[in-house]
């Protein structure tokens, strides 16, 4: 079967399948890294659903979001795991968890754990500005018109002069992708920096719980 496509995913989201013991339920932009990962394990006892990644603009919804499908899907599978990090919710989606009782991926966000929590944390970036392959797939629909950018150009600096470069954390070699990420940094005026993560410590997360 061939993985959702990229808008589904950021409007919509994925339904589960009802078929598996553990549910992952997830951010959207995870869906393909975290489909690629069931394949490539052979983890059929885990099942995926996925809110809409439209959600990472508005991340104060996403605790409340969550909440209602561990409360929709509790039921029907042995155990739920979480894989989003705080993600800008400042601390209340962990909260939103614990009283839920189901566990969440560590980190602030997909680009700490992405890079590894602790040397994302080491380098200290306050300048870079963060893609993921997912994101460099949607840079017009989770930034340049989210900002107006695409009715107001001028505006670019005032959003971007205080960042001094884009950063492509790629899950994946692919020169489509990264030509995509570099044509995005000069769209917004900043240096380009690719580092290959993979899946970093989504994977090992993943295979915590397999």
């Amino acid at each position: 079967m061939a993985d959702p496509d990229d808008a589904t995913l950021a409007r919509a989201g994925l339904p589960a399948t009802g078929r598996g013991r553990l549910l992952l339920i997830a951010c959207g932009a995870l869906a393909r890294e975290i489909l690629a990962l069931k394949r490539a394990g052979g983890w059929n006892h885990m099942d995926l659903v996925c809110l809409p990644a439209i959600l990472h603009n508005t991340p104060d919804r996403i605790p409340q979001a969550v909440r209602a499908a561990v409360e929709k899907h509790r039921d029907a599978y042995d155990s739920i795991f979480v894989v989003y990090a705080d993600c800008g919710t400042g601390g209340a989606l962990r909260r939103v968890c614990d009283e839920s009782g189901v566990e969440m991926v560590e980190g602030p966000h997909c680009y700490s754990f992405f890079e590894g929590n602790a040397a994302f944390a080491a380098r200290d970036e306050i300048t870079a500005f963060y893609l993921t392959d997912f994101l460099v797939r949607q840079f017009d629909a989770f930034v340049i018109r989210p900002l107006g950018l695409d009715r107001h150009p001028e505006l670019r600096d005032m959003y971007f002069g205080n960042y001094e470069t884009l950063v492509y954390q790629a899950q994946t070699d692919n020169p489509a992708l990264d030509a995509q990420a570099r044509a995005a940094a000069d769209r917004l005026g900043l240096a380009y920096e690719r580092r290959f993560t993979g899946y970093g410590e989504l994977a090992t997360t993943l295979e915590r719980l397999a």
